[in-house]
């Protein structure tokens, strides 16, 4: 904590935080950036990894992560970050149909979150879910602050394009990054990786039907220093300096020059991609937020 001595007498730092949200806004990375700024020890594990199928190994194994968050606490003096992916698969509202062992798992988190909240013992869960509302009610009130992660707005999509495409040769405008965002809207983080990823591949689908090539100057790849007047690049069958040639009939790979990405590369990539996440989904974490979280 950077600032211990503001949080003196009555005024404690949360030790319970929920992230909540559509799939793919990032809550993990969120996660991730909290333990960096905080220069703390982090325990990052899913609900997969506390769930064993032998009797009683599972309320250890959440005894035991807590146990090692508090003592790494105590060695260190720094804050112990825990954090709990895809929480609504070990902490689900109770049912009448629910065996033992999942009513223990529950009992055990409870007793180890309400250990953490009166203690102080240096020790914050953070914990992600896409489904809020499925959460057990007495463990949703464990995590005093219940955040909502929204879809990224145009500007943070924007810059997804931007980081998601890095160096890779472009010839793409801020216009057709603002455009894009634009195009983009209800589409999450991975969604827009996933375009991204599409529109790169693009240049590998024109090599591959490909029926003409022609040379270009470019670098020399053996000496990147040297221009060459004999790069190939893929052309229409109508461009004057084109000649016949596949991708197959290459003899030397190394002469084959990287196309750049392009903003048609991007609408053809948009054309077979849809959001996967609905306006019925954004409905349920609205309606959870009002009753239960505060905007992220």
């Amino acid at each position: 904590m950077k600032f211990p001595q503001l949080f003196t007498g009555n005024r404690k730092p949360w030790r319970g935080i929920l992230l909540y949200g559509p799939p793919g806004t990032g809550k993990s990375y969120l996660a991730k950036a909290v333990a960096t700024e905080g220069e703390g020890t982090f325990f990052s594990v899913s609900s997969a990894d506390l769930m064993s199928r032998w009797l009683g190994d599972s309320e250890k194994l959440v005894r035991n992560l807590f146990e090692l968050a508090r003592d790494a606490y105590k060695e260190s003096g720094k804050l112990s970050i825990v954090f709990i992916d895809e929480i609504d698969s070990l902490v689900s509202a109770r049912s009448d149909s629910e065996n033992d062992a999942s009513r223990r798992i529950k009992t055990e988190f409870l007793v180890q979150m309400q250990g953490v909240g009166n203690d102080d013992e240096g020790v914050l869960v953070l914990a992600a879910t896409n489904i809020p509302w499925c959460l057990d009610s007495a463990i949703r009130r464990r995590f005093q602050r219940r955040i909502y992660i929204p879809l990224p707005e145009v500007p943070a999509r924007r810059q997804m394009f931007k980081i998601h495409l890095g160096d890779t040769p472009n010839k793409l405008s801020e216009d057709d990054f603002l455009e894009l965002a634009q195009r983009t809207e209800m589409y999450s983080g991975s969604d827009i990786e996933g375009v991204v990823r599409s529109a790169l591949m693009e240049c590998i689908r024109t090599l591959q039907v490909a029926t003409h090539f022609k040379h270009v100057v470019g670098p020399d790849p053996k000496d990147p220093t040297r221009t060459v007047n004999n790069r190939l690049v893929p052309c229409s069958p109508g461009d004057p300096e084109a000649f016949p040639m596949t991708a197959n009939d290459i003899t030397e790979p190394d002469l084959l020059m990287q196309l750049p990405v392009t903003k048609e590369d991007f609408i053809k990539a948009l054309r077979t991609s849809r959001p996967s996440v609905s306006d019925a989904d954004i409905g349920e974490h609205v309606k959870f937020t009002s009753e239960f979280g505060q905007e992220g």
